[in-house]
């Protein structure tokens, strides 16, 4: 009985999201995941960092039949792999150093609920193959324990923002894996695909501020030109920020950052340019503020730029690291542990250069980028009316 009490409390902590949403595609989504939360089936929700792939997980839980019991999130990227095992399956007293008292572990706390687990796709190999055996049998036990073996009932709605076929074809995930956490499949779609939101979503924004602040036309068409890498929570960032720096209550072009001011002059490449393409990359990169994975990689996956492009910014990378790829991380704005990411992304899409050319100075190097020049934005389509369209909630 206590047990349920506690379940039912932890239910009663998560509320339903809700969304502001106009975007057909988007209003198609919805339908799809209250069409899976009328089944148990495994949810994969996939999209780029920051589209609200937890809260389409959230809505998941709030209307299906799970929802008075618990939704328990595990962001599996967070975690070391031994971390991660303790923290999903629980351990034993003395199973390892600092294990002082039995710990029940998330899929536990999840019984007869929902577990979200959040970049799924970072997970070790090893946790992908206990991960799998949960899936087939629903079977748990705990870190250090002999025979005790817990049977759950668990719902498992999974998200990342990598390319799992991808990985699998890489060797880095398994593809019974995939095919077991991919029963029902959600792709969000990035913001700057569904531009009639954004505009939406400022207001939104403001409005949860509480303040009654009017946006100038000026700083409107920036926002609504910017390519938003950080999707719906760079935007949402962005006006908590305007609104607290507006003057007279009033949002001007200054008050936006200058990622978002210069982003959003449209400099995507043309045929008559295409040279300068690398040098307009490395700028925004080195001088700019930018990083790869935020902004040059998504360029790339679009189809914005070209191998070449992305081939000719790697060179000029490593004429300044003189052929270290491990420097061009810090260079290009990843951290130390993309090393393996970086390399392979390179490796699958054909565009790693030499790095024996780039020692001991037997390369002139690139030609040093114009500082006078802009970071690189994608373009955008022609604006469209917002006038019409749905609201569905308070959030998005």
């Amino acid at each position: 009985m206590s047990n349920d009490r506690e379940a039912q409390r932890m239910a009663s902590d998560v509320e339903e999201p809700a969304f502001v949403v106009h975007n057909p595609r988007m209003l198609d989504l919805l339908s799809v995941a209250d069409r899976a939360a009328a089944s148990d089936g495994k949810v994969l929700i996939t999209g780029e960092t920051g589209v609200g792939k937890d809260l389409f997980a959230r809505r998941i839980h709030a209307r299906s039949r799970r929802r008075n019991y618990p939704f328990v999130a595990v962001n599996c990227a967070g975690l070391t792999e031994s971390l991660l095992e303790s923290e999903l399956f629980g351990h034993v007293k003395g199973s390892f150093t600092g294990a002082y008292r039995d710990k029940p572990g998330k899929l536990q706390a999840a019984h007869r609920g929902t577990i979200f687990l959040d970049e799924v796709g970072e997970m070790s190999p090893r946790m992908q193959a206990m991960l799998l055996r949960f899936l087939e049998n629903g079977e748990v036990q705990a870190v250090g324990a002999d025979s005790r073996v817990m049977r759950l009932d668990v719902r498992v709605i999974a998200a990342t923002n990598r390319n799992l076929p991808d990985m699998v074809a890489a060797g880095q995930f398994r593809e019974d894996l995939l095919y077991r956490l991919r029963v029902i499949h959600i792709e969000v779609p990035p913001l700057r695909q569904r531009r009639e939101d954004v505009e939406h979503l400022i207001s939104h924004f403001i409005w949860r501020s509480g303040r009654q602040i009017a946006v100038t036309d000026a700083a409107r068409q920036t926002l609504m030109r910017y390519r938003w890498p950080g999707n719906v929570r760079e935007l949402q960032n962005v006006i908590e920020q305007a609104v607290w720096l507006a003057e007279n209550d009033v949002i001007d072009v200054a008050m936006l950052p200058e990622m978002v001011r210069l982003g959003s002059q449209t400099l995507l490449p043309t045929r008559e340019r295409r040279a300068q393409v690398a040098d307009e990359l490395y700028n925004a990169i080195v001088n700019a503020g930018y990083s790869f994975w935020d902004h040059v990689y998504p360029l790339f996956i679009s189809r914005d730029i070209t191998r070449h492009d992305m081939r000719e910014l790697v060179r000029r990378g490593l004429a300044t690291t003189r052929g270290n790829y491990r420097a061009l991380l810090k260079l290009f704005g990843m951290s130390s542990e993309d090393y393996k990411r970086f390399l392979n992304f390179l490796a699958a899409h054909d565009c790693r250069a030499d790095f024996r050319e780039f020692r001991n100075g037997a390369s002139e190097g690139p030609r040093r980028p114009r500082l006078d020049l802009p970071p690189l934005a994608a373009k955008v389509p022609a604006q469209t009316s917002t006038d019409e369209g749905r609201r569905v909630g308070t959030a998005w």
